[in-house]
């Protein structure tokens, strides 16, 4: 390991595999559709792999490992022969810097596009903890808030990636208006399972406000209750699930 770098990983193969099957799970689960969003991974204090934009596109559900490339956070090349062959960062690379750049506690930074999280938004339909033991990890993460920027702009430089961050807070998910979600996290694991959860509250929702049903959040008693069943399940399991999804075609 870098002596320049004792905090983390060294930015190799296995941390670029990582994030593109973490882009691909995005994509199966309807998160990022299409060639829209993308995924960061803090290497250094300085420096990120992210998912960037090739010569030959294919979509975030087709994300190879050779598309992850190193850089710093203003974006230049930070190894031999990263960003060569015609690469490029993501327009909305500040979206990710920025967040590592004022979160130290956060390693991983995701952007996605779900539809049905941004409909419940637009429709008026907050990100609330609607049920229980049905996602125990996403109802204690809308218990916290889930806050929304207002915005509905292509989040390209520092300054509105500060106004984001000004909305998102301590939170690890801000719902952006009219564009999809920025969710952050110490994993790339945790940050990918915190979208899917935010994602899944948003479709009972809008399914509940299409039934004619009022959302009612869940009681504080029954929120007590509700156990926290440790990373090895709530992460661990979860992921080797999401990763089980793809290789079966689900």
């Amino acid at each position: 390991m870098s002596t320049d770098r004792p905090a983390f990983a060294d930015a190799g193969q296995a941390q670029r595999e990582s994030i593109a099957l973490a882009c691909r799970v995005l994509a199966n689960r309807g998160l990022a559709d299409g060639i829209l969003g993308h995924i960061s991974l803090r290497i250094s204090e300085t420096e990120l792999l992210v998912r960037c934009r090739g010569p030959q596109e294919r979509g975030l559900a087709y994300t190879a490992a050779s598309d992850i490339h190193l850089v710093d956070l203003d974006g230049n090349p930070a190894g031999a022969g990263e960003l060569d062959g015609g690469y490029s960062v993501p327009n909305e690379l500040p979206l990710h810097t920025e967040v590592l750049r004022r979160r130290p506690d956060i390693r991983a930074v995701v952007h996605a596009h779900p539809s049905r999280t941004v409909a419940a938004d637009l429709a008026g339909l907050a990100v609330r903890p609607i049920v229980g033991a049905y996602d125990i990890p996403g109802t204690r993460l809308a218990a916290g808030g889930v806050p929304v920027y207002p915005r509905g702009v292509l989040v390209r430089n520092r300054q509105l990636a500060a106004e984001m961050l000004e909305a998102m807070g301590d939170r690890p998910v801000v719902v952006l208006r009219g564009h999809g979600i920025t969710s952050a996290a110490a994993t790339v694991e945790q940050a990918v399972l915190q979208a899917i959860s935010i994602d899944g509250l948003a479709a009972l929702a809008l399914q509940v406000s299409a039934a004619g049903g009022e959302l009612m959040d869940l009681p504080e008693a029954d929120m007590a209750e509700l156990p926290d069943l440790g990373g090895s399940f709530n992460t661990g399991t979860a992921w080797r699930h999401e990763l089980a999804r793809l290789g079966s075609g689900v």
